[in-house]
């Protein structure tokens, strides 16, 4: 048995698939991931022993690229849906299913795949925002706001139906008619399927039950992290009491910049060293002192628990690893989701929220006092006791479900 695991994104959306290829291993199920071949990617499969089948190009150059050259984003999405049928496609040969997430273009032509060669195809979100509930609002797309005389979530969840199929329905549907593929009229709850996997914590987020989408609640897909931290990083933490931790993963804009400068300052102004993820943004230290150091890619897993907090974008993939580590979190959120993760950490009172992707010092101050609060510390490392290690295991055994479900019976 195979099984393509299949995603278009950013660190937080390859590293859940590696997660769940190592769980589907364990069943005796072969898997492949197909992923941007950016070289920490495949550094990050190799470390988990799983192949990588490269998508239609790296994210970082589609990114410089995007720079360069705006598109609306039909346009995009319609590129992208052709070029990832093809390279999804290649790698789907002899694969009994397709795990899609990752942009919703790429998924569309992951679904596409599936439905002409008669695989069982399922989905994953790692957000319960993007799909369909009364209990909450539908993340609003650039360019087409929610409308704010309108207070009845199922009303916006219609119209984010027409939003969705408005950015994304010719560029699927016309895929779907170079392959001889039939129109569908809903594009949202096409791809995302009737009974998608949300690989997310409930004890951060909690699925509560709706009409509107039966989503199987699997818990995060956590991959393990065996790696020593280095040992000048070891002698910095030995040197002094916990730092506090400051990145922003593949947030590449200058807010991202900008927001660590300044949080660079409000951390040493409150008494603290800091360690700095140097990230995508190649964020670097606002002077040459001796009480910030400046890390690559480390084990989190490792890292975490020895932080007085983390001051992070609001990824989930970092949500949940600082949630699991107990560690009281800044949440300083840039874009799509992670104003909602910041919302959950503050609501908990694990964190700080902070209102917006640009702090002022006086701003930050305030959301770092919050978390270092020896009141939010408590709250922190008790929820972490609380959050599951088994989210991957969980999908892939539903994985196993949806194949015996679509082979014909005997």
């Amino acid at each position: 048995m195979r099984v393509l695991l299949s995603t278009y994104g950013s660190r937080g959306d390859v590293e859940p698939m590696a997660a769940l290829a190592v769980e589907l291993q364990k069943l005796g199920v072969e898997a492949v991931v197909s992923a941007p071949s950016d070289r920490e990617f495949a550094d990050l499969l190799a470390r988990a022993g799983m192949p990588l089948a490269p998508a239609f190009m790296p994210v970082r150059q589609w990114v410089e690229a995007a720079k360069r050259s705006p598109i609306d984003l039909p346009t995009f999405a319609a590129r992208m849906v052709a070029a990832q049928y093809d390279a999804i496609g290649a790698a789907a040969t002899g694969c009994d299913a397709i795990v899609a997430t990752g942009l919703m273009p790429s998924a569309g032509a992951a679904q596409c795949v599936a439905e002409m060669r008669g695989m069982a195809y399922l989905h994953a979100s790692f957000c319960p925002l993007f799909l369909p509930s009364e209990h909450h609002r539908p993340y609003p797309y650039p360019g087409h706001p929610l409308p704010p005389d309108v207070t009845d979530n199922r009303v916006l969840w219609d119209l984010n139906t027409e939003v969705m199929n408005a950015l994304f329905g010719g560029a699927i549907n016309g895929q779907r008619a170079a392959v001889g593929l039939p129109d569908v009229t809903n594009i949202r709850d096409h791809v995302f399927t009737d009974r998608p996997l949300l690989a997310s914590d409930p004890a951060l987020w909690p699925w509560q039950r709706t009409e509107l989408c039966d989503a199987v609640q699997t818990g995060a897909w956590i991959l393990p992290d065996e790696r020593p931290l280095p040992a000048e990083l070891l002698a910095f933490l030995a040197a002094g009491t916990p730092p506090v931790y400051i990145g922003f993963g593949s947030m590449a804009m200058d807010t991202a910049r900008d927001a660590a400068r300044v949080a660079l300052a409000v951390v040493r102004a409150q008494g603290h060293r800091a360690v700095l993820l140097r990230g995508w943004a190649e964020l670097a230290p606002i002077d040459a002192a001796g009480d910030c150091f400046v890390i690559g890619d480390v084990n989190q897993q490792e890292l975490f628990p020895r932080m007085a907090a983390v001051m992070h974008h609001g990824g989930a993939g970092t949500t949940t690893a600082a949630t699991r580590a107990g560690a009281p979190q800044v949440i300083v959120p840039q874009i799509v989701d992670q104003p909602f993760w910041a919302g959950r950490v503050a609501g908990l009172g694990i964190g700080a929220a902070h209102d917006g992707p640009t702090p002022s010092f006086d701003s930050l101050s305030a959301a770092v006092a919050t978390a270092l609060a020896p009141e939010t510390g408590a709250r922190a490392a008790a929820l972490a006791r609380t959050i599951r290690a088994d989210g991957a295991a969980v999908a892939a055994r539903l994985v196993l479900d949806a194949i015996d479900r679509k082979r014909p019976s005997s």
